[in-house]
């Protein structure tokens, strides 16, 4: 099997086990797309094909533990960060409900048919590890920020 096939099957067969939130849903997706692609640059010839299935596991699982971790205000603060900050300007906070840190930095923004978008990175701290995740988020006509991949 191809290493894109075999990355899709993997990636829908994470995004659709368990009844789990939309949020953690989403974080499961870019995370496992996000590791897919780079265990495919990774890899080496028949290495390739394990490198992008270990990728999108370990993209999966991280990028899961992002979106499970980001409540309302969290999304809020993103959504801000996103809206206003210039190309690789931070913004961090700790939300005192979940003692969770965040950092994010938008590092790309451009344009498409329907508005702008952004594409970003974002940093917590979940149980003393830092995890990172990267999207792209793009600008509702109501303003919100909306996370495409």
């Amino acid at each position: 099997m191809k290493p894109t096939y075999l990355f899709i099957v993997v990636l829908l067969g994470a995004f659709t086990t368990g009844c789990q939130t939309t949020k953690e849903d989403t974080g499961r997706v870019l995370g496992g797309v996000i590791g897919g692609i780079l265990g495919a640059q990774v890899g080496k010839g028949s290495g390739r094909t394990a490198a992008t299935v270990a990728g999108t596991i370990a993209g999966v699982y991280v990028g899961g533990s992002i979106g499970r971790s980001m409540d309302d205000v969290d999304r809020l603060k993103m959504g801000r960060t996103l809206e206003t900050n210039r190309t690789n300007q931070p913004t961090s906070w700790n939300n005192p409900d979940t003692n969770r840190d965040y950092t994010v930095t938008p590092t790309r923004t451009f344009e498409t048919a329907e508005g702008p978008c952004r594409e970003f990175t974002t940093e917590v701290d979940i149980g003393g590890r830092r995890e990172t995740a990267y999207g792209t988020a793009c600008r509702q006509p109501d303003g919100a920020w909306k996370i495409i991949n």
